[in-house]
């Protein structure tokens, strides 16, 4: 037993414990969560009417006195069990948006909708994959004594992609300080929209509310160059949201020259500093929009709810653009598995964050995010449904239903998170395995339908 490692020995204990068989169904409750919640308390539920006991839970019972519950947390690099229960929450909200269910009526399906990109502006050049990188015919070195150009044809992972050519030359602050406020950006670019539809309908600008509402969705990605740009669901409803019809003159064309229009126009303007003085932030020229239709050769609703899903849960390490874990000082940075471009990212966060003009965007605090502190996805109120009514629902689903004029009485406390190094081997094996009994399970399925 001695010559096993630590986790094996560990996981021969768990094993040989007599409450074994009850662990384990938590782990499975769990779906193998890599880090879960210990909760200790109990559950009452009791007859409102006559105070009568009708069921009660206690986790004295349970193995350690404790009940193990899902950390939640998206990202892949964390725990893949709940990061794949997260993406599939976001493919439904998504979908639902676009082709009703939850509580959205399926006429969505036939409003104005499109897939929109909006990118980050240029801080700099940078390497570039898919064709001779940045060919020039005169050569040349910048002022920093650097190749102003590159004639490689570089490999899709070759670590030079979206490095600067010349980190001298690259404009880190720009780009800081530009993550700090696409939040802010991306919200002036809705009411713009919202204004060029009233201006285009003839309508008076504050009375847009009365005619119709925009609805969307819209997801965070780090591009290779450690910029963030946004995909995004729009869609124009009726003035009470998806339960009504737009008005006559809400034409895709329309919203689709609105969103055009004000991804060029909107700008926001930064703190005054002295050191660095006021910038002008803008999206970048690189815009994308495909309108999306029920009836025509346009992106598949199912194959855009995917793909939206697919971002949101990948992590900044994953991206290779920052990290999972906030910095807490200087020395972090040089410690940390990044490459050089993204260090400078974090130090320029770093030293930005130490000027009394900038204390509210908190740069130190989202340094190990590059600056951006806004959610990866985020949804207007009414576009589709929440996060919270999906799990609520899923919870119904596993719960069973509710006993009528029952009053539940809950008593918790939070006990401890993750596992012991045998615990988390047998974690990994139980989401390893419903993992695969999922894929066989959708196997199957895809084979019953072709069949038919």
């Amino acid at each position: 037993m001695r010559q096993l490692p630590e986790a094996d020995r560990d996981a021969i204990r768990l094993a040989q414990d007599p409450q074994f068989p009850r662990w384990l169904e938590q782990i499975t409750a769990t779906g193998g969560c890599s880090h879960p919640i210990h909760l200790s308390g109990s559950t009452t539920t009791l007859d409102g009417t006559t105070g009568e006991v009708l069921h009660h839970y206690d986790t004295r019972h349970e193995p350690g006195e404790r009940l193990l519950v899902r950390c939640r947390n998206r990202r892949a690099t964390v725990c893949p069990a709940c990061s794949r229960l997260h993406a599939g929450d976001t493919y439904h909200l998504v979908r639902a948006g676009l082709l009703g269910g939850k509580n959205v009526p399926e006429t969505v399906l036939h409003r104005p909708r499109l897939f929109v990109t909006l990118t980050a502006p240029s801080f700099g050049v940078v390497h570039r994959a898919g064709e001779r990188c940045h060919p020039r015919r005169d050569g040349g070195t910048c002022e920093h004594g650097r190749p102003r150009g590159c004639g490689t044809v570089h490999a899709p992972d070759d670590r030079l992609i979206g490095q600067p050519l010349c980190p001298d030359c690259y404009g880190y602050t720009q780009h800081v300080l530009w993550h700090a406020h696409s939040t802010k950006l991306w919200d002036r670019f809705v009411i713009d929209v919202r204004r060029r539809l009233a201006s285009s309908a003839g309508l008076v600008q504050a009375r847009f509310g009365e005619h119709a509402r925009l609805s969307f969705a819209r997801v965070a990605e780090y591009q290779k160059r450690a910029a963030v740009h946004i995909h995004a669901v729009v869609r124009l409803d009726g003035a009470a949201g998806p339960d009504t019809e737009p008005p006559a003159w809400g034409t895709p064309d329309l919203l689709t020259d609105a969103v055009r229009s004000s991804a060029r126009r909107v700008v926001v303007r930064t703190t005054y500093s002295s050191a660095v003085g006021e910038l002008a932030l803008r999206w970048g020229t690189q815009t994308d929009i495909r309108p999306l239709r029920a009836d025509a050769d346009a992106p598949d609703d199912d194959a855009v709810a995917a793909y939206i899903a697919k971002y949101v849960t990948k992590g900044a390490s994953e991206t290779g653009a920052g990290l999972d874990h906030p910095l807490t000082t200087w020395a972090d940075i040089d410690s940390a598995p990044v490459n050089a471009h993204v260090r400078a990212l974090m130090r320029t966060c770093w030293r930005l964050g130490g000027l009394a003009e900038y204390e509210p965007l908190r740069l130190r605090a989202w340094a190990h995010t590059l600056g951006y502190r806004g959610h990866i996805l985020t949804k207007s109120r009414a576009y589709s449904t929440t996060y919270a009514a999906l799990r609520a629902d899923r919870a119904h689903h596993v719960g069973g239903a509710e006993m009528p004029d029952a009053v539940t009485e809950r008593r918790w406390r939070y006990a401890g998170s993750g596992h012991t190094p045998g615990a988390a081997l047998i974690a990994a094996g139980v989401a390893e395995d419903l993992a695969t009994n999922r894929e066989i399970t959708r196997d199957e399925i895809r084979r019953t339908v072709v069949g038919r």
